[in-house]
């Protein structure tokens, strides 16, 4: 029986991590980051891949960095067939990837060797993309440049965000996974190099970009709403210089003379706002300031009730 350490965790990794406990693979070990204080309470939370392995009584290492640390030495000497990992978000040392017999491959969600690093799904949808998808690697010390061992795509929509497409590549990585190990044990697979004249980065989102900016058009805001949805969200300053959540636009098939950020129509039941390039979008969805998310209708019977044709209502933006 294939023997495996396996490493992550947020809910895309503990899918994988079922998938290979149904499989009734050998898990010697998980290795996840230790509990955060999370939400308004700040209580203290397990993450989802330690939640699994405790339901399945799998020993739990859980070391704040992984390089020297004595969680290291543990891994080294159960010598594992595969080190598995998936969103663990460290790098390895040479020492843990040498420990795997077989060897230390990564799940990552893209299509290397686009969106290298720590955000792929967000920047894929930020950019548009129509496509993304799962590729198994070898780890090597270099930031997601192992070769590869098996890649599957999937389709963005105009409906998807980051949490829906978290939820879908999940499924496709455990699926590939299952399909690959068996080969990769087998010495069946040829793995490919990357070609590093198509690569591109996937930087972890700063709070700096989670400013919506006015020199982007319908299209380019949604994208980027949906990039940052369910979290951590994308605002503008509204016309009370405070910021405004906007969780759900509509980019519509219209034009205006109007400049970005004032208001082309409104009544008791939508608002159009211009963007960049003569574009248009309905606000659906909007948070303001110490408010819980709203439809539109009631920000407009409320907060926005004032708020007139021609009226610039985005003081700030990039």
């Amino acid at each position: 029986m294939t023997s495996i350490v396996f490493m992550g965790t947020p809910a895309f990794a503990s899918v994988i991590l079922e998938g290979l406990i149904k499989k009734n693979y050998d898990i010697k070990a998980v290795v996840t980051q230790p509990d955060r204080l999370t939400g308004r309470k700040r209580k203290l939370t397990a993450s989802p891949v330690k939640k699994v392995a405790l339901e399945n009584k799998i020993k739990v290492l859980q070391p704040e960095k992984i390089a020297g640390s004595q969680e290291l030495a543990q891994i080294v000497a159960l010598a594992p067939d595969l080190i598995v990992t998936a969103a663990f978000g460290q790098f390895l040392p040479d020492r843990l990837i040498e420990a795997a017999k077989v060897g230390a491959i990564n799940v990552h969600g893209s299509l290397l060797p686009k969106y290298r690093g720590g955000a792929p799904v967000q920047y894929a949808i930020m950019n548009g993309e129509n496509k993304t998808g799962v590729t198994i690697i070898y780890m090597i010390k270099k930031m997601d440049a192992g070769d590869m061992l098996a890649q599957a795509e999937m389709p963005i929509t105009g409906k998807d965000d980051t949490g829906t497409i978290f939820e879908k590549m999940s499924v496709l990585g455990r699926d590939l996974l299952l399909k690959t190990i068996p080969n990769l044990v087998d010495g069946k697979i040829q793995a490919k190099p990357q070609d590093e004249s198509a690569v591109s980065f996937s930087p972890i989102i700063s709070p700096a970009q989670e400013e919506l900016a006015l020199n982007q058009t319908a299209q380019e805001l949604d994208w980027k709403i949906r990039a940052l949805r369910p979290a951590p969200g994308a605002y503008f300053k509204m016309f009370n210089g405070k910021r405004t959540k906007l969780w759900q636009i509509t980019p519509l098939e219209e034009e205006t003379d109007l400049e970005a950020g004032c208001v082309v129509a409104v009544d008791k039941h939508q608002i159009k706002v211009a963007a960049a390039k003569k574009t248009v979008y309905q606000i659906d969805i909007l948070q303001p300031a110490g408010k819980p998310r709203m439809k539109v209708t009631d920000y407009l019977n409320g907060i926005g009730q004032n708020i007139k044709t021609g009226q610039r209502v985005i003081v700030n933006g990039k």
